[in-house]
């Protein structure tokens, strides 16, 4: 690993677009989809200036949509490195629109990407580590560990679940699945 280590300050970005009628989905809302290619974005140039070198998505850890945005709001993201492994970063992203007209804001999304930082080949390169200058800082770097944990947790149980019994097959009968297993 590096010896740098650079403030969560330095990643900082924000991005402020007017949402067009060309972003819409079918029911005149802004589009979910449109939402997701400009967390992408943000989440790349979040941790590319982060960690100074090209940078890919390795997940999308969360996508909350939280409340519709509307043709003709300003919609601000605001990223920022919440952690940091060897060469990976947890990217935070919050996302609000603002009626232009009224001034009134809504917070619409909060969403975590993790990115990887690459050299010009392709490997896999060492970040900068992460100096945490407030408590809150220190709160959503706990949380992002937590993050990490819980979804580590989900895969080794993904490994060992099967099915190996008709009782296995019974414990479904509360959810709303039917079987026609032949």
């Amino acid at each position: 690993m590096t010896a740098d280590f650079k403030p969560v300050s330095s990643s900082k970005v924000s991005i402020s677009e007017l949402m067009l009628p060309s972003h819409t989905n079918f029911s005149g809302k802004i589009h979910g989809g449109y939402i997701l290619l400009l967390l992408d974005q943000i989440a790349f140039a979040c941790a590319s200036r982060f960690s100074g070198n090209y940078c890919v998505t390795a997940s999308v850890d969360t996508v909350n949509f939280l409340k519709p945005i509307e043709v003709g709001e300003l919609v601000t993201m605001k990223a920022s490195v919440n952690y940091v492994g060897r060469s990976s970063m947890v990217v935070g992203i919050r996302v609000e629109s603002e009626n232009i007209q009224t001034g009134a804001v809504k917070h619409c999304n909060s969403s975590y990407f993790t990115m990887v930082a690459k050299d010009k080949e392709g490997k896999s390169v060492p970040v900068p580590g992460l100096i945490l200058s407030s408590l809150d800082e220190v709160r959503r770097f706990r949380k992002c560990i937590k993050q990490i944990e819980t979804k580590k947790e989900i895969e080794e149980h993904a490994k060992i679940t099967s099915v190996n019994s008709i009782e296995d097959l019974a414990s479904l009968d509360k959810y709303n699945v039917l079987l026609e297993i032949g």
